[in-house]
Formats: C-alpha cells, structure tokens, sequence
C-alpha cells in the first residue's frame, strides 16, 4: 500500500519562531524551578537574589503616570507594543506546520522519447503525476470484474485501488490488474515501478449476486 510522506515548508523566519518557542520554554522550566525552590521552603530573600524578582517588580510598581507624560515617550512605548504584536504575531503563523503531499513529476531521460526510441531533439519530457495515474486507472478499469479503479503515484511508486464485481475471483482480478499497469507504463515509456493494488470495495453487477 503507498504510503505518501508528508512534508512541510521550513524558512529562516520559522526558524526564528522556533528559536523564541525555546526561550519561552528556557523561562518556563526556570520559573518552574524557582517555584520548586520556594516550596522546599527556601528564603525568600534567597529566590529573590537569584532571580531579582523584587528590584524588578518595585521598580515596576514605582512607576506613575508621571513617569511616562511626554508624548514622545508614550509613541514609543506604543509603536513597540504595536510593533512587537506585529512581529510576533507573524512569526507565530509562519510557525503553523503547512504539510504537503510528496509528489512529484516523473521527468524521462534525456535523449529518449515516451516510447523509449533515441531521439536527437533536446529537451526533456515531463509527465504529470495526474497522467500516470490516469494511465493505470485506465488499464485497471478495461480488466473484466472490475467495476472502478482509482491511482496515487507517490515516488517511484503506485498505488492502485480496485473496486470488483465478482468476489470469487478477487485474487485474479488483482493479479490481472498488476499485470495489465505494468504492461501499460512499459508500453507508454514510462519507467517500471512498483505497482501495489488494492481492493476497495466490492460492487456486484445484480442483487443476486449477493445471495
């Protein structure tokens, strides 16, 4: 069964994100710590030495309206909230995981064609993972017994799933299935792959079928 891997988009400012998510983490496990500190029953004046929590919230707690009256202050310390909330706000989504199918055009080999015949044309040929999938969902589908047919191509991989209407030969109908997209890439020059069919269902032709 194909297994499509997931993965996501990384960029420098995603990185930053995760840089600060560490720091926020680093406070945390050292709040945690002053905590644990303070319930073993440690001074005060101790945690307080270690983590300078009381010259910062007394000098914090000083402050007055007085303090910040002059309107230049008041627009910078407002363009930084607004500025920080900006920024960070940013990073957070470019921190949002964005996974994505691996999936890939199948580009053939230079100096051949989709029939594998030499050709002196340059360039390259390029088929769509959509295409191949069409190419094996079509040989699957023309397979007597089988009622649909679906295909996901991963890399260098294609999954095939099946839908039959006669459930006594599901063995036949998938072995005749594997053979019939084999034979369907080799006779459109696509490069041979591994070709995994899977039964997904089963719709009889009449009710009686079912009895």
């Amino acid at each position: 069964m194909l297994r499509q891997r997931l993965r996501s988009r990384t960029s420098p400012l995603a990185l930053l994100a995760r840089a600060l998510v560490v720091l926020f983490a680093l406070a945390l496990i050292w709040a945690g710590l002053v905590i644990f500190l303070l319930a073993l029953g440690v001074g005060d004046a101790t945690v307080d030495s270690i983590t300078g929590y009381r010259a910062a919230f007394d000098s914090l707690a000083g402050l007055e309206s007085e303090d910040v009256d002059d309107a230049t202050t008041r627009a910078i310390v407002a363009g930084a909230g607004v500025l920080a909330f900006l920024v960070f706000g940013y990073l957070a989504l470019r921190e949002l995981p964005r996974p994505y199918l691996a999936r890939q055009d199948l580009e053939l080999s230079k100096g051949h064609d989709g029939q594998g015949e030499e050709r002196t044309t340059p360039g390259t040929l390029t088929v769509a993972p959509r295409a191949i999938e069409r190419l094996a969902e079509t040989a699957a589908e023309d397979q007597p017994g089988v009622a649909g047919a679906s295909g996901r191509y991963g890399t260098n991989e294609l999954a095939v799933g099946v839908a039959v209407r006669r459930a006594g030969e599901v063995a036949a109908t998938l072995g005749g299935v594997q053979t019939a997209v084999h034979d369907a890439l080799s006779r459109h020059g696509v490069p041979d792959m591994t070709v995994s069919v899977i039964l997904t269902g089963y719709e009889p032709k009449t009710k009686r079928e079912l009895n």
